[in-house]
């Protein structure tokens, strides 16, 4: 499956921003979805997952309540809507498939986008 992120940019810190990831070339309903983040000079850290039928997701503690991941399979989509955004909110952002498992481990994950980048201004 081949994932195209999309919808970073520049936020204020506060406010909101909606991350859109578009999957092609599989059967998307047949994949776990997760999206991650990298900020300058860190680690690639986990923000949040979400199961094949979307009835079921899982967050990162330092989201938890203000970012929401869901799932259009339908139109072969996986979102993270941005609340409240922080400046330790600005990273890159990748979302991810995984044929086989849901977790917070990255090596868990098969196939990744290109990232897309946010930039939190205060």
């Amino acid at each position: 499956v081949q994932l195209q992120a999309s919808g970073g940019g520049l936020v204020q810190v506060g406010g909101s921003l909606r991350l859109s990831c578009a999957a092609s070339g599989d059967t998307f309903s047949t994949y776990f979805m997760g999206w991650f983040r990298q900020a300058p000079g860190k680690e690639r850290e986990f923000v949040a997952f979400i199961n094949r039928s979307g009835g079921s997701t899982y967050y990162a503690d330092s989201v938890k309540g203000r970012f929401t991941i869901s799932r259009d399979n339908t139109n072969n989509s996986v979102y993270l809507q941005m609340n409240d955004v922080k400046p330790e909110d600005t990273a890159a952002y990748f979302c991810a498939a995984s044929r086989s498992a849901l977790g917070t481990n990255s090596g868990l994950y098969d196939y990744w986008g290109q990232g897309t980048l946010v930039t939190v201004s205060s």
